[in-house]
């Protein structure tokens, strides 16, 4: 079932997060709590996840981001998306991209934008497959 995230899906979600990039579990203390209810009530951030048997086995995120140009469009962006090991090649992660795609196209975006870390070539095929190419623009990344 492709779905948004729930309340109770705080520690399923966090499980699956610690195959990004080998996150550590979070302490769940008031700081995290507070970002996780934040994004909870954040109606243009959106968790959207795919369960099977009761656990969260694949998920991305989708946020809309309010714009004055294009119309006064807004665009998305798509981040985080991961697949449990054991769930991979099912068609999860697609399946939650195009619901992603859903709420852009209902919230009229003009645009849906994607950044991959990945430099295997299995994982740019899978996102040009879904929809996304990589000639339009140009990523630029300043981490702090």
């Amino acid at each position: 079932m492709i779905r948004e995230v729930r309340e109770s899906d705080f520690d399923e979600l966090l499980r699956l997060y610690m195959q990004l990039h080998d996150n550590p579990f979070p302490e769940k203390d008031k700081r995290v709590t507070e970002i996780w209810q934040n994004i909870l009530d954040d109606k243009n951030h959106h968790i959207i996840v795919a369960e099977e048997e009761g656990h969260l086995v694949s998920s991305c995120v989708c946020v809309i981001i309010p714009n004055l140009t294009r119309g006064q469009r807004p665009y998305a962006f798509v981040e985080n998306v991961i697949t449990d090991k054991g769930h991979r090649k099912k068609g999860l992660a697609t399946a939650c991209l195009n619901y992603a795609k859903d709420i852009a196209l209902r919230e009229n975006c003009y645009k849906m934008m994607l950044l991959t870390g990945s430099k295997e070539q299995s994982t740019l095929n899978f996102y040009e497959r879904a929809g996304y190419n990589k000639n339009d623009k140009t990523a630029f990344i300043q981490w702090l």
